[in-house]
């Protein structure tokens, strides 16, 4: 998929992408720069520790219904599809 850079500086990042990745409005992204290009990722709240018994367990802070749902698999089948 190709976007263009309108004069503002902003870029649009398709629909599909943006559910898969789980971009929703007001999500917090982290940008970061390499050597091969520009990485963009969606900031996730950690999860936070709780002490059942002895042992701590991780528990997520986000609720069900706000959690991303991303399908792995399909998207490791759409980059292996993406070059010839």
């Amino acid at each position: 998929m190709r976007s263009t850079i309108d004069k503002a500086g902003r870029i649009v990042i398709p629909a599909a992408i943006r559910e898969r990745a789980g971009f929703t409005p007001g999500a917090e992204l982290e940008i970061t720069e390499d050597g091969t290009g520009v990485r963009i990722e969606r900031v996730a709240a950690g999860p936070r520790l709780v002490r059942i018994g002895k042992r701590l367990v991780a528990r997520p802070t986000v609720t069900h219904g706000r959690r991303p749902s991303v399908d792995v698999a399909s998207i490791i089948e759409e980059e292996r599809n993406r070059w010839p």
